[in-house]
């Protein structure tokens, strides 16, 4: 495997700066070396994705010598630098596209008729990688190139902060949002993350008002991870944020379609075993297969135990119903993939 010490020297030499600590230093060497034995391995030469490297380690130092803010509503930075290819020209090397597939690119059809009609369309769906949306552009890059790109994500505070993910995350549109667990940590911090969020709210409110939108969220609030028998499922979705998009749906001028998603993406980039508040999560890139498979539209008002008079338990009975739509797809395309 050849390794580009030129990268290594100028990891080392930040570091020496002062402008990163010992374990983010590690973090973007082991990043870096992943890479490199993923794709040597699959047949690929290093040299030809160096620059690529040497571009994300300028936008990683960049990032950290002067933060790129992101408002409530960010749209992909095309120009004068296109994030949004950059992204994908990045993570393309590590997808084994000739044994990926998609399933369903009919329900995709359908969905992008939806939209120009001005109808919005929301994804519910599972959340494996953190290019989870990059993943989704490279599947659909021969089919819809113009949906992947398009499509607007949920997207929580590490994407936004973390310096490695930053350079990604420029490049799609995100609503940004801070989940429970993070608003209250630093606490000094609380009332200016609820403000946000609540802006947020209000962006993605009008987003659905002028219509023709697609959205794509992941009601467990997180990415999956494996058991403590290392088994892989997908994350249990929570009833108050499927019932947050039902009802913002309600209010707007436009009617609103949603549809389940199932991501199996997670051999890509794998999440650290364990959740982890602070930045600079160590990244283990991988060559795979990737796939996805669009479910059909689901009723949001006539459901198994939709006439139950339980609010509470009604909602949970959506919930578990889209989630096991989920799951079972998922298995499904984890079958084709170990096949």
């Amino acid at each position: 495997m050849r390794i580009d010490m030129d990268y290594i020297k100028r990891v080392e030499k930040t570091l020496h700066e002062g402008l990163i600590s010992e374990s983010f230093a590690q973090a973007l060497k082991n990043f870096y070396l992943s890479y490199a034995e993923a794709i040597t391995s699959n047949g690929q030469c290093m040299a030809s994705f160096e620059p690529l490297h040497h571009r994300f380690l300028d936008f990683v130092i960049e990032q950290i010598r002067s933060p790129f803010y992101f408002e409530p509503f960010h749209q992909e930075i095309t120009s004068p630098f296109n994030y949004y290819e950059f992204g994908l020209d990045y993570m393309r090397p590590l997808v084994k596209l000739d044994r990926s597939k998609v399933f369903h690119l009919e329900r995709v059809d359908e969905m992008v008729e939806l939209l120009a009609k001005k109808h919005n369309v929301i994804l519910f769906a599972n959340h494996q990688t953190e290019p989870d949306p990059q993943a989704i552009s490279l599947l659909l890059e021969n089919t819809h190139p113009k949906f992947a790109e398009d499509m607007i994500f949920v997207a929580g505070h590490r994407v936004v902060m973390d310096p490695m993910a930053v350079p990604f995350s420029k490049g799609r549109n995100l609503l940004c949002i801070y989940s429970k667990k993070y608003t209250e940590n630093p606490p000094e911090e609380k009332a200016k993350k609820l403000q946000h969020n609540q802006r947020t709210m209000k962006k993605m409110a009008q987003l659905l008002s002028e219509g023709g939108k697609c959205i794509y969220v992941a009601p467990s609030g997180g990415r999956d991870r494996p058991d403590e028998h290392g088994r892989l499922d997908v994350a249990p979705f929570n009833p108050q944020s499927i019932e947050m998009f039902w009802l913002m749906s309600q209010q707007a001028q436009h009617p609103t379609h949603f549809y389940p998603l199932a991501l199996a993406t997670y051999d890509l980039l794998p999440p650290p075993n364990s959740i982890k508040k602070e930045l600079g999560e160590h990244r283990y890139a991988r060559c795979t297969p990737l796939c996805l498979s669009f479910g059909a539209e689901f009723d949001m008002e006539k459901f198994d135990g939709s006439e139950i008079s339980d609010k509470k338990l009604r909602r949970k009975l959506r919930a578990d119903q889209i989630w096991e739509l989920v799951r079972k797809d998922y298995k499904k395309i984890s079958e084709y993939m170990n096949a």
